[in-house]
């Protein structure tokens, strides 16, 4: 049996914001990290504050810690005449807190796991264990000894309650079985269920339950005669937590099958198997945070957790959902439904048709509620706690964000908020800035910034930060304190920090030339319904392209020109700016800057140009990237890389010696810049063969080959790696 639970991952909204330059069409690229919902707040660390549904935050409702617990889990609660008391795992003990937090012990279980507790208005204790589930009797007074009061032969005891005869009613898994105990060992099988455990439980007015199971998701209502009706069948396996408000309206809270508290994948017959014969069995409980659905049970799907609303007459209305917290309980009071999440020990409380966020607590769940005045009363695991909650709001609280990431080293701009503030020291706002990405002893210390319109704690206030030290990372704290003459609690409903990464050089990944001919050209190209062929050299300049339809979507295709090449390249840049470059050429031999423009302004990351236009030669090419169409003239920055040697070869290969050698003819061609690739023969007007080379393989500039002699007609064609051809008649040479 597992304990599992999932952090809640949520991060602030980012925008760009977009602020014209001294000159017209260039831009300074401003960034914003934009806090203003819910999950953006709950991405940050809240310290006596407390976040409603819309994204407004506030003073949290004052919770206090009671106790603080020894266990390592404290797995139910219940209402006791003194205080409370507590079962725990894994040393399945049933602890006694007093109203002042005094810790005693009542019972050490032989069993490892308290699943279950009840406190009768007498005082004694009724506690179920697992596995080998029993409940035991701790009759009240010093020294009372605990007695079995009920084994059912089940595995675990997950829930207990009064019935409205005044009977003990016991949930059970696996074999998913409620029972009715009306005196010590008279126990008797109210219902039996289809699915393998009864999870949750509630007393209805007028005496009917409500069961809630685990395997299938099963929301039940049970009536005095036996009569069960199911009431809804939710996607998420296992239902958690059941309330009923004093008109008859339910609420559960059913989870996904990751997110259970305890890994109840054992069918009835293989739990009671392994009981009967080994006479235990085991049940572990720890903290993980698995995302995979647990293998053999209903796949749940949709949000991690869902609240439901059942109306007196059955019907059943989703009411909220969680993608990310557990939910592992509820408990309805006037002013609201009360809800406990982990992983991060969230408390929430729903009213007027929104969810706030009441308290975040140090401890990592909030696994159950107990009714209490002028609040509830709420007991956390990981670490065990026993929480109440007091009248009033807390008298301060801290919020601290998220560490926000600016992606590269940044000068931060300004802070500006929005929200309520009902006197000038109720609402102070500070800031941190660093390198690394964890906070620690290299970033600044926390400064506040300086006020530049608004004044003290008025709305809209918006703060410089030009003092903040430049680095990647930053945080903002508020700190808020309730106004001294009318208690009120200052607000925010948003905040905005805005800030410019340090421009950094573009960099070029790679540059080079394709294949002689090959030219790249937009996908949706089409040369047989749009002019392919160049109509007119370029007025700008010696060099022509094929053209590019426009509608270019950015994607492209290789095609095949002769006499054009093409250069490519990739480039980044690591403030995201948008990027445009400039070509440039000059004969590879040439020594120095002697750079000649071919084109400039491009934004596509590839050039193909007629390349007829240079004397044959080997030339080399300059690409130059630069970021200035997003910043100004005096920061922009340029990075350079220079081409590896490209032959522009349009001359064919030429036929050298032509000697007749035993019924051979050896032949020599040769070409002045590209090496050769491909030598071929016909005779008498056949299909063409590849020709012998001399040395075994065409792959130099100058090759002989050997083709048998014949008396009629002999060609051989010759083709460069410039793909220049020519065919040459050998009958004119014998």
């Amino acid at each position: 049996m597992r304990f599992r639970a999932s952090a809640i991952v949520a991060t602030a909204a980012t925008a760009l914001l977009l602020v014209s330059g001294a000159q017209a069409g260039r831009a300074t690229q401003v960034k914003i990290f934009q806090t203003q919902s819910q999950t953006g707040f709950l991405a940050g660390k809240l310290e006596g504050v407390s976040v409603d549904a819309l994204g407004r935050m506030e003073l949290a409702a004052r919770a206090e810690r009671v106790a603080s617990l020894g266990e390592p889990f404290l797995l139910s609660a219940a209402v006791h005449p003194d205080g409370w008391v507590v079962g725990t795992g894994n040393a399945g003990k049933v602890l006694k807190i007093d109203k002042k937090g005094t810790v005693t012990e009542l019972f050490a279980a032989p069993e490892p796991e308290v699943f279950a507790v009840w406190a009768d208005p007498d005082g004694t204790v009724f506690a179920g264990t697992s596995p080998r589930g029993k409940v035991y009797r701790i009759p009240p007074g010093k020294g009372a000894k605990a007695e079995v009061y009920l084994d059912p032969g089940e595995t675990y005891i997950w829930t207990l309650n009064r019935a409205a005869d005044g009977s003990l009613l016991v949930g059970t898994g696996t074999q998913g079985k409620l029972f009715r105990v009306k005196s010590q060992g008279k126990g008797e099988v109210l219902y039996d269920s289809d699915d393998t455990h009864i999870r949750a439980l509630e007393v209805l007015p007028g005496g009917d339950l409500l069961l809630g199971t685990a395997g299938e998701g099963l929301i039940l209502r049970l009536g005095p005669n036996g009569q069960v009706r199911t009431l809804y069948d939710a996607a998420q396996p296992e239902v958690v937590g059941l309330t009923v408000a004093p008109d008859g309206t339910c609420y559960a809270a059913v989870i996904s099958s990751e997110a259970s508290l305890t890994d109840i994948t054992k069918d009835a017959a293989a739990a009671t198997a392994e009981a009967t014969k080994t006479g235990d069995a085991t049940v572990t409980v720890t903290v993980t945070d698995d995302s995979g659905a647990t293998p053999g049970r209903k796949a749940g799907s949709g949000p991690r957790s869902e609240i439901l609303r059942i109306s007196p007459s059955g019907v059943v209305e989703s009411l909220w959902s969680f993608a990310d917290d557990t939910v592992y309980d509820l408990l309805w009071r006037p002013d609201g439904l009360w809800i406990g999440t982990g992983l991060e020990g969230k408390l929430y409380r729903w009213a007027d048709d929104q969810m706030l966020l009441q308290k975040d607590v140090d401890e990592r769940q909030i696994v159950a509620f107990l009714p209490g005045e002028p609040g509830p009363s709420f007991a956390t695991t990981n670490a065990a706690a026993l929480y109440r909650v007091t009248a009033g709001t807390e008298p301060s609280g801290t919020y601290t964000s998220a560490v926000l990431d600016a992606g590269q080293v940044s000068r931060f701009g300004t802070f500006r908020w929005r929200g309520e503030a009902p006197g000038r020291e109720s609402l102070r706002f500070s800031f941190r800035s660093g390198v690394s990405a964890e906070p620690d002893r290299t970033w600044s210390a926390w400064m506040p910034g300086t006020t530049t319109r608004g004044g003290g704690g008025d709305a809209g206030q918006e703060i410089s930060l030009s003092a903040l030290p430049r680095g990647r990372y930053v945080q903002w704290r508020a700190e808020l304190r309730s106004s001294g003459s009318t208690g009120k609690s200052p607000r925010i409903y948003g905040a905005e920090l805005s800030y410019r990464q340090e421009n950094l050089k573009p960099k070029i990944d790679l540059f080079g030339a394709l294949e002689a001919g090959q030219i790249l050209v937009p996908a949706n190209f089409n040369p047989s319904s749009q002019v392919y062929e160049p109509a007119h050299p370029n007025r700008e300049g010696i060099f022509t392209t094929p053209g590019a339809p426009a509608d270019d979507d950015g994607r492209t295709k290789v095609l095949w020109k002769q006499g054009f090449r093409t250069l490519r390249w990739g480039a980044t840049d690591p403030n995201d700016d948008t990027l445009v470059y400039d070509l440039s050429f000059r004969p590879a031999e040439e020594p120095g800057d002697a750079w000649m423009k071919v084109t400039e302004e491009l934004k596509e990351p590839y050039y193909s140009f007629d390349s007829t236009v240079l004397p044959d030669g080997v030339y080399r090419f300059r690409l130059r990237a630069s970021d200035r169409q997003a910043n100004e003239p005096e920061s922009a920055l340029v990075s350079e890389r220079v081409s590896d040697p490209v032959v522009n070869d349009h001359t064919p290969p030429v036929l050298g010696e032509v000697r007749k050698e035993a019924g051979r003819l050896r032949i020599t061609v040769s070409d002045a810049l590209s090496p050769l690739r491909e030598v071929l023969y016909s005779v008498d007007a056949q299909e063409w063969k590849p020709a012998e080379a001399a040395d075994g393989l065409i792959d130099a500039q100058s090759e002989t080959v050997v083709i048998p002699q014949h008396s009629g007609l002999a060609l051989l064609r010759v083709t460069d790696a410039s793909y220049n051809v020519t065919t040459f008649n050998l009958s004119q040479s014998r």
